[in-house]
């Protein structure tokens, strides 16, 4: 199709050679749009496989046509072969599905990608972020690691209903039945024995002195199906820590490897593992919980702008629905679920963290409700880590009484206020050498 068209008027052009992709699991249909004196000079679609060698061909083709930008929706898992390919050759945009939605009633495959091609051509195209290679193989290892402890948590519910089925109350004297001196009576459990004064001399340091409520919660009735459940229970268990513990190690190799120091240096950000190094300082995170929040943001704020782009784009900011001038909700929208689910992660953590901003935070907050706290105090969190990535320095705490020093004055009016509730009589001195 060659020579103007209605859509075409009226619009700047920013990419005078471009092209938009509609992919799907057994093909891509690329739309080519080449703009020059002020008129649309050429637009042909094409379909291809999502073969390697199909891919190959489509990446030849956009190149033998001068095509500079490249277009597609983030469709499930199949943009990514797409991806790797064109990546090293066109500056290729992967945009959110929703916000280029078609037209009701003009849902082809064709005009799809001939749409994204317009919306592209006319710079109406905002690319979701993807990070360069070597931190999406990094986030593919947190990620599996993620889902492993999921697993691993789904196996330990497991062994505590076999329990409870045989009334061994062993959780309600031992915190963590996955800890040595629990794993250690399960073991034995596994193996046959049900005598509770055996088992429970099998406890260890500090749990010894509970042994003899250790003998009364492992009195039960284990019978060969218990044992047989818990055997291949436990194995699982096993396996499941023995690939977690891979994977650190792979992932602790990644992020030393000279690739990611490439990554660092080109955007002339803080290397990986110095990064890891100072989110470890933040309450609530631990080296694991580090490693998957540097994998989902990578080192470089830049490219985020301020921390509350950051915080949107986790999906972790306050909700903004506003009619008729009144505030419908204020629930948080969607984002990058594995960051979202690891910020709460560490949020729950950082909230029990006594003697801590965070702590006194989460209080303050939780008058509203613990879920909303736990939002906030994951937001606030995010917005300490953008600071401390974007300017290299270990996390600062504000201190528990952070709120209370915000307004002195006003806290010293309330307890006076209900002090004098109470029937006294109140006077206030300054204290000798207080400010």
């Amino acid at each position: 199709m060659n020579g103007n068209t209605d859509n075409d008027q009226g619009l700047e052009v920013l990419h005078e050679r471009c092209a938009g992709l509609d992919v799907h699991k057994e093909s891509v249909v690329a739309c080519v749009r080449l703009w020059s004196d002020g008129r649309l000079r050429y637009s042909r679609v094409q379909r291809f496989g999502t073969m390697t060698r199909e891919l190959e061909a489509l990446r030849d083709w956009l190149a033998s046509k001068g095509v500079t930008h490249v277009a597609m929706e983030s469709t499930g898992v199949y943009w990514k072969p797409v991806f790797n390919v064109l990546e090293e050759h066109f500056e290729v945009l992967v945009c959110n599905a929703y916000h280029v939605k078609q037209i009701r009633g003009r849902k082809t495959d064709r005009k799809d990608c001939e749409w994204l091609a317009q919306l592209l051509q006319y710079g109406l195209l905002r690319g979701s972020f993807v990070p360069p290679r070597p931190l999406r193989e990094l986030r593919d290892l947190t990620r599996m690691r993620s889902s492993l402890a999921e697993d691993h948590t789904k196996v330990v519910n497991r062994i505590q209903k076999v329990l409870e089925d045989a009334n061994i109350k062993l959780a309600s004297v031992v915190t963590d039945i996955m800890g040595v001196s629990g794993r250690d009576i399960l073991e034995a459990l596994a193996r046959g024995e049900t005598d509770p004064e055996v088992l429970a001399q099998l406890a260890r340091r500090q749990l010894r002195g509970k042994i003899p409520e250790l003998r009364e919660a492992l009195y039960g009735h284990v019978t060969e199906h218990h044992r047989f459940l818990l055997r291949r229970l436990l194995r699982k268990a096993r396996d499941l820590e023995a690939e977690m513990a891979e994977l650190e190690e792979r992932i602790e190799w990644v992020l030393s490897s000279p690739e990611l120091a490439q990554v660092a240096e080109k955007t002339q950000s803080v290397p990986f593992p110095k990064a890891v190094e100072l989110l470890d300082t933040v309450p609530g995170v631990n080296k694991t919980a580090a490693h998957a929040l540097v994998a989902e943001i990578g080192t470089d704020m830049s490219r985020f702008g301020r921390a509350g782009h950051l915080a949107s784009w986790a999906g972790v900011c306050p909700g903004n629905h506003e009619s008729a001038g009144k505030r419908r909700t204020g629930r948080t929208g969607k984002g990058n679920r594995w960051l979202k689910a690891k910020l709460f992660q560490c949020a729950w953590a950082a909230a029990r963290t006594k003697g801590t901003y965070a702590n006194a935070a989460y209080r303050r907050w939780a008058r509203k409700g613990s879920k909303k706290a736990v939002a906030a105090l994951g937001h606030s969190l995010l917005v300490s880590i953008y600071r401390m990535l974007e300017e290299g320095v270990a996390y600062h705490d504000l201190g528990p009484d952070h709120f209370d020093q915000l307004h002195p004055d006003r806290l010293k009016r309330y307890h006076i206020k209900r002090l004098e509730a109470l029937g006294y009589t109140v006077k206030v001195e300054p204290k000798a050498g207080a400010a």
